[in-house]
């Protein structure tokens, strides 16, 4: 006898998926040629068909925890070769979209991430936030702000002091940190309890040894972005993913160098320009500009995709941050001390945005499609 599956379609989940880019899919057919098209879809139980199904009906507990979903990298051949114009790539994202809100607390924060009238509310508060603290501090007497720094060099922490930049962004990370851990806890329970039950795995439990083995033998994969240029509308678009990719690895790498340097070995900036690690961040900074740039310039040329104000958030902070980093050195270097500060201060602003609400964004995709793609080594999905 088949088995029987209780079927609760949840009309709001059609709605909001409807309204974060996927309002095509009522189009599906169930024809199959999004599968069939797609080049990196599992050959068991594959991808997106059975997702738009789903979709249809709004079966959200099917959908939100799927690793499926987040094994698409919406490159769009399915969205070309639908012949219903259902765009299964856009609505796989937009199912993405909803499973980042889902699982990232509090859900307060990510309606105001992803909402375009709050955007100057939250690009304002580190600034209110730097401010606040730093005027507190020196009633106290602790002098880590200073409007007038002076001095023949420019050196910015002479404006914001160092302490008090990182006095902000160490809690920060440990703040973002903490959300993806409990974000991620449900997330992997909820895939493992999925494949379970569409029968993608028959371990009952995660062997926790056995998926960092998993992990790391997908991370080439995840290096060398092979999934994302294995789809043919990907050609053009691979090359700027990697470049804001990479660039990102080597600002951490820089930040966590001159982090030691600074609290370790007690050596204050600006360091020089000939430092090796000056010319990564260098380097990094413009790679991610022009990854940056070519990023728009991607997403502009797809008429035939879907762009939300997620989209655009993300690339305007990816931009924000190369941009303002980039022209703060610049300013430093010319000797415009007025400009190189407000700057700095923009940057700062950037910067705290795009790491502080990375849960909330499109950004968080990084965290979750490795899960996803490590969880699906682990079950044996080829």
């Amino acid at each position: 006898m088949a088995d029987k599956y209780l079927i609760e379609p949840d009309i709001g989940f059609i709605k909001e998926l409807e309204r974060l880019g996927g309002d095509t899919l009522k189009k599906c057919f169930q024809c199959a040629t999004c599968s069939v098209a797609c080049p990196i879809s599992p050959e068991t139980k594959p991808f997106p068909r059975k997702e738009m199904i789903a979709a249809s009906w709004g079966l959200k507990d099917r959908l939100v925890g799927n690793a499926d979903v987040w094994l698409c990298h919406n490159c769009g051949d399915c969205t070309t070769l639908c012949p219903r114009g259902a765009k299964p790539g856009d609505v796989l994202g937009a199912v993405r979209s909803y499973a980042v809100a889902e699982y990232a607390t509090p859900k307060w924060l990510g309606r105001m991430v992803n909402d375009p009238k709050m955007l100057p509310v939250l690009f304002l508060s580190p600034a209110v936030l730097f401010l606040v603290l730093g005027f507190i501090l020196k009633i106290v007497g602790v002098n880590w702000l200073n409007f007038s720094p002076g001095g023949e060099e420019i050196v910015h922490g002479n404006f914001f002091n160092t302490w008090l930049v990182d006095l902000i962004f160490v809690p920060t990370a440990a703040w973002v940190v903490a959300i993806f851990g409990l974000g991620l806890y449900r997330f992997l329970d909820d895939i493992h309890q999925n494949a379970l039950l569409e029968g993608k795995t028959d371990k009952e439990k995660i062997d926790g040894k056995d998926f960092l083995m998993a992990l790391w033998r997908v991370l080439p994969t995840i290096l060398k972005h092979k999934k994302f240029s294995e789809c043919g509308e990907n050609e053009g678009r691979a090359t700027s993913h990697l470049m804001v990719f990479y660039s990102f690895i080597g600002l951490f790498i820089v930040t966590n160098c001159f982090f030691f340097s600074l609290y370790i070995l007690q050596v204050h900036g600006p360091y020089s320009q000939m430092c090796a690690v000056k010319w990564l961040a260098n380097i990094s900074g413009i790679v991610l500009v022009i990854g940056g740039c070519l990023m728009i310039k991607d997403r502009l040329s797809k008429t035939d995709e879907v762009s939300t104000y997620k989209d655009w958030y993300l690339l305007g902070m990816v931009l924000g941050v190369g941009l303002t980093g980039m022209l703060t050195e610049m300013t430093r270097l010319g000797g415009l001390a007025g400009p190189s500060y407000f700057i700095y201060f923009v940057h700062l602003m950037f910067v705290f945005n795009l790491f502080a609400f990375l849960p909330f964004s499109k950004l968080a995709h990084l965290v979750y499609r490795t899960v996803a793609m490590t969880y699906a080594e682990y079950a044996g999905r080829k």
